[in-house]
C-alpha cells in the first residue's frame, strides 16, 4: 500500500494533480499565484513553490516568465502504478548473450539513444575537468600513484566523506574504497558477501548489469515484486527473506532503473531494519542520487544502517564525470575484504583522475552544476512524457520519477517490445526492451527510455516515429 505524503507541499501537489486528472483544472488554466495559494491554504510561500515545483517536474504544469503557472496544453500519459507480480522462486541467471546483442546495436553514433542507459555528456562540465586535470597533473608526485593503493586518494575520499556529512550522514573517510566506476563497486561487494550457487535477491524489473554480475558469479536471482513509485515491496520481500534465504540484496532505493522508483525514508528505515533482523547485507546501488528533481537529496538506505550491513555503492559517472571511471563503495563490516579484493584484482583507479577530481571538489562549482543539470533533466522529462502523451497509443502509462533520467512505459497488450525494438533500430532509433530487464525475459510490451539528453527535433521525430510503430504493430 502506497504511503500517504508526508510533506504538506506532497500534499498539495496531489491534490492539484488530481484536479487536472478529473479535469477540474484544463489545459491553458493558470493555477492560483503562489502568494493567494499561500494565504488561503496558510502555508508558506515555499511549501507552494515547491508543490509547484513538483507538479513541473512531472510535466503537469509550466512556467511562464512574470506570469505564473499555468497547467501543461498536453497532458502526459497515465502514471504507471501497479507492483509487479514475479513468482519470488530463484533462478539461474541467463541473460549475458541477449542484453550484449541488444547493447551492442545501440552503440553507433547514428543511432537515437532513447535505449541507452549514460546521459548525454554534453550535460557535464568536461572542459572544465580537463583543465583541472591538466593543471593538478602538473604537479602530481610521480610515487602518488603507489601511495593510495586498495582505497584510492585520500583527498577524494576526504571529500567524498564531506558529501554524507552535507546530507547529515557520518562515514569516515577510512572506511571508503575508491574504484573504477560503481560497477566495479557493486561487483567488489557482490563479491565480498556471496559465494558461487547463492541467491540474491533484486527488484523486478531490475537493471541488467545487475543480472549480469550475478550471471558472472554463478549466483541465482530472486525477484521480488516492485512498485514503480515507491520500490520494493517489503511483504514480498520479508517473504522471500524467510522462505529463500538469501546472501544478499542487490536494490536501487533512489531512482531506480529502470522504474524511477523512490523509496520513502520511512520505508528505507523499514527496510534496513527488516535487513537487520535477517543479519542480510545489502548492496545498495545509489548512482542517480544527486539527479533529484525536488530540493533535498533523498538519502539513501545506508543512513539507517547501525550495524554495519549496507554497502553503499555510488560513482561520479551519472552525475559529473562520465567516462573518468571513478566510483567508491561504503562497505560497512566489509572494508577490509572489499579493500583487498580490489587490491587483487585492479589494484587502483585511475591516479590522475581521481587527483582532478579531489580538486574540482575541493574548489567548488559541483553544486552550481548539479542544480543546472537537476533542472535541465527535469526539463526534459516534461518534453518526454508531452511526446508520449502526443504519439503513442492512448493507453500508454508511464512512470513519472521525481529523478533520474529514465522512464518506463507500459505499452498496450499485443504490442511486443522485442518487435518494436527491432523495428525501430532499422530506423536508427534505440530503445531497452523490457525483457533485458528480467532473469525470465518478463515485462514483453514494456521499454525503458533514456530522456538524458537534450530535446530537440531528432528526438520528438523518434518518439513519432516509435509511437506509429507502436500503433502499426498493435493493429497487426
Amino acid at each position: 500500500m502506497l504511503n500517504r505524503p508526508s510533506k504538506r507541499y506532497e500534499a498539495l501537489a496531489e491534490e492539484i494533480e488530481a484536479s487536472i486528472r478529473a479535469g477540474t483544472l484544463q489545459p491553458g488554466d493558470r493555477l492560483p499565484s503562489v502568494r493567494q495559494t499561500a494565504a488561503s491554504r496558510g502555508v508558506h510561500p515555499s511549501t507552494v513553490f515547491q508543490a509547484y515545483y513538483r507538479l513541473e517536474a512531472r510535466g503537469l504544469v509550466r512556467a511562464h516568465a512574470r506570469s505564473g503557472y499555468y497547467v501543461a496544453a498536453a497532458t502526459p500519459p497515465a502514471e504507471l502504478d501497479r507492483a509487479s507480480e514475479p513468482d519470488g522462486d530463484s533462478i539461474e541467471v541467463d541473460v549475458g548473450e541477449r542484453v550484449f546483442a541488444i547493447l551492442k546495436a545501440t552503440m553507433r553514433r547514428d543511432v537515437v539513444p532513447l535505449g541507452s542507459a549514460f546521459p548525454s555528456p554534453l550535460l557535464f562540465p568536461l572542459a572544465r575537468l580537463a583543465r583541472t586535470m591538466a593543471a593538478t597533473v602538473q604537479k602530481l608526485d610521480p610515487r602518488a600513484s603507489v601511495d593510495h593503493l586498495q582505497q584510492g586518494n585520500a583527498d577524494l575520499r576526504r571529500q567524498i566523506a564531506l558529501r554524507y556529512l552535507a546530507d547529515g550522514m557520518h562515514v569516515d573517510a577510512d572506511d571508503l574504497v575508491v574504484t573504477n566506476g560503481a560497477m566495479e563497486a557493486l561487483h567488489l561487494s557482490l563479491a565480498a558477501v556471496t559465494r558461487p550457487g547463492d541467491a540474491v535477491v533484486v527488484e523486478s524489473p531490475t537493471f541488467y548489469a545487475a543480472l549480469q554480475a550475478l550471471e558472472q558469479r554463478g549466483l541465482r536471482a530472486i525477484e521480488v515484486a516492485t512498485h514503480p513509485r515507491e520500490g520494493i515491496e517489503l511483504g514480498a520481500l520479508a517473504e522471500a527473506l524467510e522462505r529463500q534465504r538469501p546472501a544478499a540484496c542487490w536494490l536501487m532505493t533512489n531512482f531506480q532503473n529502470p522504474l524511477g522508483g523512490l523509496m520513502p525514508e520511512a520505508k528505507k528505515r523499514e527496510l534496513v531494519a527488516l535487513l537487520a533482523r535477517h543479519d542480510t547485507p545489502l548492496i545498495e546501488d545509489d548512482v542517480y542520487a544527486e539527479l533529484h528533481f525536488d530540493p533535498r537529496r533523498p538519502l539513501p538506505a545506508k543512513a539507517y544502517d547501525e550495524h554495519g550491513l549496507v554497502l553503499h555503492c555510488s560513482s561520479f559517472s551519472k552525475c559529473l564525470a562520465p567516462g573518468y571511471r571513478i566510483g567508491w563503495v561504503a562497505p560497512g563490516r566489509w572494508r577490509q575484504a572489499v579493500a583487498r579484493l580490489k587490491l587483487s584484482t585492479t589494484l587502483t583507479a585511475s591516479t590522475p583522475a581521481e587527483t582532478a577530481l579531489a580538486a574540482y571538489l575541493e574548489h567548488g562549482g559541483y553544486d552550481r552544476h548539479l542544480r543546472k543539470l537537476r533542472q535541465q533533466l527535469a526539463s526534459q522529462q516534461q518534453a518526454m512524457l508531452a511526446a508520449i502523451a502526443r504519439h503513442f497509443p492512448a493507453a500508454t502509462r508511464a512512470t513519472r520519477p521525481d529523478g533520474g533520467y529514465f522512464l518506463w512505459l507500459e505499452l498496450p497488450p499485443g504490442i511486443d517490445a522485442m518487435d518494436l525494438h527491432r523495428r525501430a533500430l532499422a530506423l536508427s532509433i534505440s530503445v531497452a526492451p523490457g525483457p533485458i530487464f528480467s532473469s525470465r525475459a518478463e515485462f514483453s510490451h514494456h521499454l525503458r527510455l533514456n530522456y538524458g539528453h537534450p530535446w530537440d527535433a531528432r528526438f520528438e521525430e523518434a518518439m513519432a516515429a516509435l509511437g506509429r510503430l507502436a500503433a502499426t504493430i498493435r493493429a497487426a
